[in-house]
């Protein structure tokens, strides 16, 4: 691992974060931020037109980003992405079965909520030969004109039955987050609210994502960290006007139906706070 700098100086202009090493490392090129407070809109169940106030807008890393908004691109970094492309769990068996989490009888480790396996980031082997894998796809999110992206499944280690901890997910995210750094690309915390402010201060996430905070009551942890650098995803009709009323005008906050459906979908749920008087 390449020793970090001793002197950094960071500012912060217009919404742009520009880092600028004082020892002879090379500088990273400047990320942007999303907008604090920025209206959001997650669309990883499909794209569509966002409404005019949108902002920022989350899409797979497969689609294609609103030339008009701040991008997002969602990579599933700890477990295997949908089938039929390039990081399914069948092209992951194929290519480098080692690298997926196995039970005692050899089966792969499945999240049972959305099917996926869990990559194993048990080693510094592994998490290297993870990484260098999710390169290509981190360039092609910087080439697609994406300005951050967010790395999802932080919180496999809950799922990997003992292979890995929470240390192991920190150390991937630290050369994950650092990588995409010298793309240009921002990164998001997704979740993991017992990250407590190592999230920023250790692995380096400029901002989060956070899905149901209000329902787990984790939302303080992400204030503590972030500020009111986070966006707020609540699923529930009691999550959002809690929050709403608890913060609403400060953070981003948006309720979504849980599968992030496109719009015209009969199941289609999109809802911002209402104006703060």
């Amino acid at each position: 691992m390449a020793r970090r700098s001793s002197c950094v100086k960071v500012v912060v202009a217009v919404a742009v974060l520009l880092v600028t090493a004082c020892s002879g490392e090379p500088e990273p090129p400047p990320r942007e931020l999303p907008p604090a407070g920025g209206q959001l809109d997650y669309q990883l169940g499909g794209t569509y037109q966002p409404d005019v106030p949108v902002k920022i807008v989350v899409r797979d890393r497969t689609t294609f980003a609103d030339g008009k908004r701040y991008n997002i691109c969602y990579l599933n970094a700890l477990q295997t992405q949908p089938e039929k492309m390039e990081g399914g769990l069948d092209w992951w068996r194929q290519h480098h079965a080692d690298l997926l989490v196995k039970k005692a009888d050899g089966e792969v480790v499945i999240d049972p909520e959305w099917q996926e396996g869990v990559l194993d980031i048990s080693t510094d082997d592994k998490r290297r030969r993870i990484l260098e894998i999710q390169k290509k796809w981190i360039k092609g999110c910087k080439t697609a004109m994406f300005k951050g992206v967010e790395p999802d499944n932080l919180d496999s280690y809950q799922r990997s039955e003992g292979a890995f901890d929470l240390n192991a997910t920190k150390a991937f995210m630290k050369d994950f987050v650092r990588y995409a750094h010298e793309q240009g690309l921002a990164v998001a915390q997704k979740n993991v609210a017992e990250l407590g402010t190592a999230g920023k201060q250790e692995i380096g996430f400029d901002f989060a994502i956070t899905e149901d905070c209000q329902a787990l009551g984790e939302c303080g942890a992400y204030a503590e960290a972030f500020g009111d650098a986070f966006f707020q995803i609540e699923y529930t009709d009691e999550g959002f006007r809690k929050s709403c009323a608890d913060r609403g005008g400060r953070v981003s906050i948006i309720r979504r139906d849980r599968n992030v459906v496109p719009y015209g979908h009969d199941d289609y749920v999109y809802e911002v706070c209402p104006p703060t008087i």
